[in-house]
């Protein structure tokens, strides 16, 4: 019998039926389900039971993306200490894809950060640093951009790094809005030749690894949630955006907790050398969400203005480094 409570969870039929099929992989009914708004790719719901333990239904209209998170889920669980979410069931119904996970406990580390003290907030920035490194020894390919999965083998989409390096870093660019055309040119700029160095090994890209997609509970990391649309990049600009995303979103003064990242990272493995065009391709990606909305750092979030401000002036400083290293 189909969970009539995913109606006023996921209101269109394709995706409720989805759900649905999620569903019916556990022989309990749902007594209740609530939506949890997070992302603007899938829809993702809390579905509670009298007997079990609760699960995260998650549907998805683009098949490809929900089955390689679910497949690197079970990836990360099993090479890496990264605590995520085990997957119950995946699977598809008229072209929706599900999937089913157990519900990890934990706060919203995103409202917590700036709650915890100095010295806690140095070890979690220290804890995504080794994780990030762990993830990046873990996974290795041997192209750039978006993975799909094939044949149970993750497989990126190009093997020309100056190419796909550039499309990325202009793309990244030309999603600002109108309020950092100021800055766009000389942005613009660090991506028209082609990056110095040989092409560099292409590890994990978890494109999304920050504290506003982890859980923590007595200090410690419980879950990191949303692996979709995983890609394969150097590791310089994966390290250039979580730290970003890590450090310089949610304090004043960025520097304690930049040291922090870096030497997490650093006890796994050597830190990467970020150029300018690295961190220019990091801020500018995550200075615009999926809607093409200015993203809104610190908690409480800033207002539009200020967050603007906040991503201009991150950029305009790297711009400012670039023309250092040039002399």
């Amino acid at each position: 019998m189909p969970n009539t409570q995913l109606g006023d969870v996921f209101e269109v039929e394709p995706l409720r039926a989805a759900g649905d099929a999620a569903l019916a992989t556990i022989d309990e009914r749902a007594i209740d389900v609530e939506p949890i708004h997070r992302g603007n790719r899938k829809r993702t719901a809390i579905a509670s039971f009298a007997e079990r333990d609760p699960v995260v239904v998650q549907v998805c209209e683009e098949p490809t993306w929900l089955r390689t998170e679910a497949a690197l889920l079970g990836e990360i669980r099993e090479r890496t200490f990264v605590p995520v979410p085990p997957v119950l069931a995946t699977g598809s119904h008229d072209g929706v894809a599900y999937m089913l996970t157990a519900l990890v406990g934990g706060a919203d580390l995103h409202e917590r950060f700036t709650a915890v003290d100095a010295e806690t907030r140095r070890e979690l920035a220290s804890w995504f640093g080794k994780a990030l490194g762990r993830l990046h020894e873990a996974f290795e390919f041997d192209g750039y951009g978006r993975l799909a999965l094939s044949e149970g083998v993750f497989t990126p989409g190009h093997d020309d790094w100056p190419s796909w390096f550039r499309q990325y870093g202009l793309r990244a660019v030309e999603r600002l809005p109108e309020a950092f055309d100021p800055v766009c040119d000389d942005l613009r700029a660090l991506f028209e030749d082609p990056p110095a160095e040989a092409a560099p090994t292409a590890r994990l890209f978890p494109w999304d690894f920050r504290p506003g997609n982890a859980l923590v509970a007595d200090g410690s990391v419980t879950a990191v949630l949303d692996w979709e649309a995983p890609l394969a990049a150097p590791p310089a600009l994966s390290a250039a955006k979580s730290e970003y995303l890590v450090a310089d979103w949610y304090v004043g003064d960025p520097v304690p907790l930049r040291q922090a990242f870096r030497d997490g990272y650093t006890a796994v493995r050597p830190y990467p050398s970020v150029r300018p065009a690295h961190r220019a391709a990091a801020i500018a990606e995550s200075a615009v969400d999926s809607a093409g909305v200015v993203t809104n750092p610190r908690y409480p979030p800033v207002g539009r203005a200020k967050a603007v401000a906040f991503h201009r002036d991150a950029l305009v400083d790297v711009v400012s480094d670039e023309r250092t290293e040039r002399g």
